[in-house]
């Protein structure tokens, strides 16, 4: 039976409603491993965004991945080519290391050339956005609107504490699934889950280290949602 090794990353809240969140990567790549008669040896969970080319330096637990990967001679399985990322030159530097990585949705025969063709697409498809939006905000501006509500002040501040509110529930519901996995491994105290988070790279939703204090506010967090 081929050996495997999954890799699962998220970057915001809202990838857990795009079918991009853990559990769904988690069961595409589980689907994958059964179809193709592969062993998943190890799993890496990582939150952190995937933009640019030094992204494998922001990214230890992929290192880790990669590393755990060459060891067992075994490739990395994503559910989707932009879990690793959705820029060509990181994609192409992967190849030219020579990492040996399947993208579960495109399947094990995809070649690199056409996962250098699905990299080129995802990275043409962000950056025609950024560029629509930026014509949208100007066309606006050209015909007079005023950009941004400068008129109250109170509602825009109380809708932007209700979307900081949904983004760290969004990240929450990424996160703690991670620390179950880290409880059930033996972790019974916050301090003990603090240093299991920090030593796989998992950063905070502010992207600092983990403490006592803020794993704390996080299993509160699931207490009041539950």
């Amino acid at each position: 039976m081929r050996q495997v090794v999954s890799y699962i990353r998220v970057s915001t809240g809202k990838q857990g409603k795009s079918g991009l969140g853990i559990e769904a990567q988690r069961e595409a790549i589980a689907r994958f491993a059964i179809a193709e008669g592969c062993e998943v040896i190890a799993e890496f969970v990582e939150v952190e965004t995937g933009k640019g080319t030094d992204a494998l330096d922001r990214r230890p637990t992929l290192a880790a991945a990669l590393a755990a990967a060459r060891k067992a001679k075994a490739p990395v399985v994503v559910a989707k080519l932009c879990r690793l990322s959705r820029d060509v030159a990181f994609i192409s530097g992967l190849m030219a290391q020579r990492v040996s990585f399947i993208v579960a949705e495109l399947g094990a025969d995809a070649d690199p050339f056409m996962l250098h063709i699905y990299a080129a697409l995802a990275e043409k498809e962000r950056s025609l956005i950024a560029d629509r939006t930026r014509a949208a905000l100007a066309a606006k501006k050209a015909q007079g609107a005023t950009l941004g509500n400068r008129t109250n002040l109170a509602d825009a501040q109380a809708k932007g504490v209700e979307t900081n509110q949904a983004a760290a529930g969004a990240f929450a519901a990424n996160v703690l699934p991670i620390v179950k996995q880290i409880q059930a491994a033996g972790a019974t105290t916050p301090r003990a889950v603090a240093a299991a988070l920090n030593a796989r790279g998992i950063r905070t939703a502010r992207g600092g280290a983990w403490h006592d204090s803020t794993v704390r506010n996080l299993l509160a967090r699931e207490v009041v949602a539950g």
